[in-house]
């Protein structure tokens, strides 16, 4: 399996630790940072993530920030990227079988460690299903 990336801010600091720590006997993480708990500011770190997937369309990525909402909203500003914040393992999965996500993204204050490893490990392991979704993913880029 491809690297996983995987970023944070310092509100999702310690779950990432968490997640990269839980799996890593199964998961190769390219962490993206940050590398303490110090304040950042999270469009950075989505930023980073979200322009290599942007970049490198077969990659898949972890974002997590405190709500998952802001992290999410810069995560989709990028062409090539659907971002899916999911809060369960059900959430994850149609997020890649119907959207094809490639970034699942977490909320630190609203998930637990383990519905997060949970939705991670769904969210890898579950293919896109194409078919009727693909006519809606191709909407997705259409403007106005």
């Amino acid at each position: 399996m491809n690297n996983i990336l995987i970023a944070s801010d310092h509100a999702g600091y310690k779950l990432k630790k968490i997640l990269i720590e839980e799996l890593q006997g199964e998961i190769k993480f390219e962490d993206l940072g940050p590398f303490s708990e110090n304040s950042v500011d999270y469009p950075d770190y989505a930023r980073k993530l979200s322009k290599k997937i942007d970049l490198k369309k077969d990659l898949i990525g972890v974002l997590i920030c405190g709500s998952g909402i802001g992290m999410s909203m810069v995560a989709n500003r990028f062409k090539n990227v659907r971002a899916a914040l999911c809060m369960n393992n059900k959430m994850s999965m149609l997020a890649r079988q119907h959207n094809n996500a490639n970034i699942l993204v977490l909320g630190s204050r609203l998930i637990s460690e383990q519905e997060a490893i949970k939705c991670l490990l769904v969210f890898l392991k579950t293919n896109y299903e194409g078919g009727r979704h693909q006519a809606r993913l191709d909407k997705f880029n259409l403007v106005g």
